[in-house]
């Protein structure tokens, strides 16, 4: 024990052992002491010491740390010790490496060399990171940790979730690798957060965060563990936004679970948990004093939102979830926070972007937010209010980029909404007394502030993007520029702010300006030719933009010209020469003339290749470092992509190849107009083939309907006749009693006899026409034999004979004749009462010889219907029977195929265990025949060598000698 003192603190007389010599020792008593208590003292000592000899501890101890954790299983206190150590080794942390940055000399006293933090912080994440791709090397090392966590022990299960964590955080992707491969490893990480213990419980949210990064394979089975129900039920007990850290992470593990990952935001989506998000929302009357963790939470809360309905997913799968959102009222609540007051700055930023992507390309959230009214006096629709924010040069930078999303968002795939917003700059529409939409975008399209002149602009355009009516109204509009001078319209006024861009004072970038300024004229008359006509009418716009292309600017001002290019190449594509001097000819003449078309070419491909161009392309949220990177919006990208090489085609294009492309386009036309008759034409066929359809089936309905009533009154018919049928009888019964006796005994004949008779007589007949053939073979035979003895007068015996079988066959003839004709005679009369029997059979039909028949025929029915039955019952017990014996059939073949099963198992396991036996036995024949090689080695080398007979006798001897110290 006195080393355990010294190592633990205690004071010895002599000189001190260095750090990693008592580390040694340690490692030594780990692996080498017996005592369960020895190694959980010497443990207990490495963990002390981890911290401060992370380096010596991680080299030395890591092996032996991790045979204590396969080895004794059964001290839970060992097992903690050992955890903590091998996560104190593995952890990056600062604070604990505070006391790491101090190397250690050879004597083992302390250098006093100070470092910098980034250094050591940097040597500790690579110490950290080289431990941990040692410690999973072996992918047995994380399966034996996974194993530990199934210990309830608190001193086992929390420092094994914090060690798999760090391993985590430092392999991850390895890491999950094997947890993914093993057997219930993801299901045992997730029974933490059932966890009672709230430390271990938060632990394992950590846990399952660095687990479920980047990994979509375990990101589903976590979500299908019931993750989300768990993570939901904690956020509510937990106090929801108004929760703490807990709440935090939480909401951290649902972005991972739902951010890029469709199948997860699916379950989410039918699984009705979009409807839970709906409390977390509902902020009361006073917004004042929110902490900082609750700003932390709900700003979380909003992405988790954003995440289900972003711009990114597919579009059916948004669209789903944005219906959700707005019948379950979230969106109503989101727009309650929109219009509350109180509300901290980026709380507010960050519900404009959700609002912005839950109302996106949804025609019933974007009429209901079109609805949505702040509360003021008098109340000023939420659309008026933001682009108020929007246009004042005071607000935030951020705040102005996300109401600038917010109405790009309304107006994505709402023509309606583009309508209206148009519909608030035309004369017949305007309120003085109010302030619209539409004012506000001119008021900062003609403002000093370059950024707000950006923003109108662009927010204009989207009012425009692909609608052509109200790019024809746009063109109404007209503006008062001062008194006394004659309005002018809204694109000339563009233009002249244009043209004098470097007279006018401005804040801000002027290329800004100019920028956003050329955005709104490139949208606006984009196949628009009355657009175009309009703005080639201005006989100056022309002259700038190719003054603008064909000089050598800056590098500021090369997007310009890009811009002009682009500008100028709509107005040669879509124009329909309708002014003579600025025919689409005329223009590519002029640009040849002055610009030069590989130079009018390479300007325009200035715009594709600015920097900023790519990063607007990539998302529609306009994302700024700051308002003078502000150039591109991302609707506007996709213009200049599908415009670019269209243009490049028409400058280059001669005048004969642009009339083979008009017949062509008129070919196109007219085949286009040839198919829409056919098709009207066939849309009115199905609709009266649908029609005729349904009068077929409301005549078949109807036919069966009839075909139903005929059957019940056949049926009633039928009921009525048999009634009729009782009556008459019971009617005769009473009348003629006697009368029915004395007709059935005269007439003696039933019906079965009548039909027997008749049966009799046809069989006479055949018998009779067979007599008939026999008798005129005979006949001819006689005349034949008649003829022979008139020729032949010799041979008297045989003459003799042939009269005697003539006689013969006359006699015969004759018995046959007979007979013929008494069965003639038998048969007339046969016929005769046949004919009589049924004359008195019809005669006598309404008396009682009927009556006496059915009751005679309904004696037989019954009898032929308990035969029916009893055949039936018969046929069902043979059918019950016979089931019996398939089933035990079938069972005994299943126990006949598990048998087999087992049967070739069993064969499988005997080979197998024959070929280890084989193995083994050849191993030791060849170990023998090694061993038998070197002793005769060593013979030869002269060496005495004693065989296994000798050892053993010299063992015994020993054992016997031991025995007797003993006694």
């Amino acid at each position: 024990m006195n080393f355990f003192r010294g190592v633990m603190g205690g004071q010895a007389a002599g000189p001190q052992p260095s750090g990693a010599e008592t580390i040694h020792k340690l490692c030594d008593r780990v692996a080498s002491s017996t005592l369960l208590e020895d190694r959980r003292d010497a443990v207990r000592a490495l963990k002390s010491l981890s911290k401060k000899y992370r380096m010596e501890v991680g080299t030395q101890a890591m092996d032996h740390l991790i045979n204590i954790l396969q080895t004794d299983r059964s001290d839970s206190e060992i097992l903690g010790y050992a955890l903590d150590t091998l996560y104190n080794i593995l952890c990056n942390d600062e604070e604990e490496e505070q006391d790491a940055v101090t190397p250690i000399s050879a004597s083992g006293k302390h250098k006093n060399v100070s470092m910098p933090d980034e250094t050591a912080q940097k040597q500790s994440d690579d110490l950290g990171a080289q431990f941990t791709e040692q410690f999973v090397q072996d992918a047995e090392h994380v399966t034996l940790l996974l194993s530990l966590l199934e210990e309830f022990d608190f001193h086992v299960r929390w420092p094994g979730v914090k060690l798999l964590t760090v391993l985590l955080k430092n392999q991850g992707v390895q890491v999950q690798g094997i947890i993914l491969v093993s057997p219930m490893g993801v299901s045992r990480l997730m029974d933490l957060l059932a966890d009672s213990r709230e430390v271990i419980r938060n632990d394992g949210l950590l846990l399952l965060q660095q687990l479920t990064k980047s990994n979509a394979a375990i990101q589903k089975i976590v979500a299908f563990e019931n993750a989300f129900e768990r993570l939901l039920d904690i956020i509510t007990e937990e106090g929801s936004s108004d929760g703490g850290i807990v709440v935090e992470d939480c909401l951290l593990l649902l972005l991972n679970l739902l951010k890029n990952n469709s199948s997860n935001q699916n379950f989410f989506k039918e699984g009705s948990y979009i409807q839970r998000m709906k409390p977390w929302f509902e902020i009361g009357d006073d917004n004042s004093g929110w902490s900082a963790q609750k700003v932390t939470n709900l700003h979380l809360m909003l992405q988790l939102v954003r995440v289900m309905v972003s711009p990114v997913n597919s579009p059916g799968a948004t669209a789903s979830c944005q219906k959700s959102m707005y019948q379950c009222g979230l969106l109503q609540q989101l727009c309650t926070i929109l219009m509350a007051t109180g509300v901290p700055a980026d709380i507010l930023t960050e519900t404009i972007n959700t609002v912005s992507e839950v109302i996106r390309g949804s025609q019933v959230n974007q009429d209901y937010f079109a609805s949505v009214n702040a509360p003021s006096n008098p109340p000023r629709p939420a659309i008026v209010v933001l682009l108020m924010s929007m246009v004042n040069e005071r607000q935030p930078f951020v705040l102005r980029c996300a109401v600038l999303y917010c109405f790009q968002c309304f107006l994505y795939k709402n023509q309606k909404g583009q309508g209206e917003i148009v519909a608030t700059l035309l004369p017949s529409t305007i309120d003085a007394n109010s302030i619209s939409a539409g004012q506000l975008l001119c008021g900062g399209l003609f403002s000093v502030d370059s950024l707000s002149n950006w923003c109108a602009a662009v927010a204009l355009a989207h009012s425009l993007q692909d609608n052509l009516t109200q790019k024809e109204q746009l063109l109404r509009v007209q503006l008062a520029t001062s008194l006394g001078k004659p309005p002018v319209s809204l694109l000339q006024q563009c233009t002249n702010i244009l043209s004098q861009g470097d007279k006018i004072v401005r804040r801000g970038s002027k290329v800004q300006t100019r920028v956003g300024l050329l955005m709104l004229l490139c949208t606006w008359i984009n196949n628009c030719p009355i657009a175009v006509t309009h703005f080639l009418h201005n006989q100056e716009n022309v002259p700038f933009l190719t003054a603008q292309i064909s000089e050598n600017l800056g590098e500021d001002e090369r997007l310009v010209q890009g811009l002009c290019a682009l500008l100028l190449g709509i107005c040669i594509y879509y124009n329909d020469n309708s002014l003579e001097n600025y025919t689409k000819e005329k223009l590519k003449q002029l640009i040849e003339k002055r610009i030069g078309k590989e130079n009018f070419v390479e300007k325009l491909g200035f715009i594709t290749k600015h920097e900023l161009y790519s990063r607007a392309a990539q998302k529609p949220q306009p994302v700024f470092p700051s308002p003078e990177q502000m150039l591109f919006d991302h609707e506007f990208t996709k213009l200049v992509k599908e415009l670019e090489g269209v243009i490049t085609k028409a400058v280059h294009k001669s005048n004969e190849e642009e009339k083979k492309e008009e017949e062509v386009k008129k070919t196109l036309e007219q085949h286009d107009n040839i198919v829409t008759q056919y098709k009207d034409l066939i849309r009115e066929q199905d609709s009266q083939i649908q029609e005729l359809k349904e009068q077929v089936a409301s005549m078949s309905s109807q036919s069966e309907q009839m075909q139903t009533t005929v059957t019940q009154q056949l049926s009633q018919i039928q009921q009525h006749k048999d009634q009729y049928n009782i009556l008459k009888l019971k009617i005769g019964k009473e009348s003629q009693p006697n009368s029915q006796e004395d007709s059935s005994q005269v007439n003696g004949l039933q019906t079965e006899e009548l039909t027997q008779l008749r049966e009799e007589v046809e069989e006479l007949r055949k018998q009779h026409a067979l007599l008939q053939t026999q008798l005129g073979d005979k006949d001819t035979l006689l005349d034949t034999l008649k003829s022979e003895t008139a020729e032949s007068s010799a041979g008297g015996s045989d003459n003799t004979e042939l009269l005697k079988e003539l006689e013969a066959l006359r006699s015969q003839v004759q018995s046959q004749s007979a007979e013929i004709n008494h069965m003639k005679t038998e048969r007339q009369e046969l016929l005769t009462r046949a004919e009589a029997g049924s004359q008195d059979t019809v005669s006598s039909s309404d008396g009682s010889l009927d009556a006496a028949k059915m009751a005679e025929l309904e004696s037989r029915l019954a009898a032929q219907s308990s035969e029916t039955q009893r055949v039936k019952e018969e046929a069902k017990s043979l059918s019950e029977s016979r089931a019996e014996l398939e089933q035990q059939l079938a069972s005994a073949t299943s126990t006949v195929a598990i048998l087999q099963t087992e049967k070739a198992k069993l064969q499988t396991e005997v080979q197998e265990s024959k070929k280890e036996q084989d193995d083994l036995l050849m191993l030791l024949a060849d170990q023998d025949q090694k061993i038998n090689a070197l002793k005769q080695k060593l013979k030869g080398l002269g060496e005495t060598v004693d065989d296994e007979d000798d050892l053993d006798g010299r063992d015994q001897t020993d054992d016997d000698y031991e025995d007797e110290d003993e006694d």
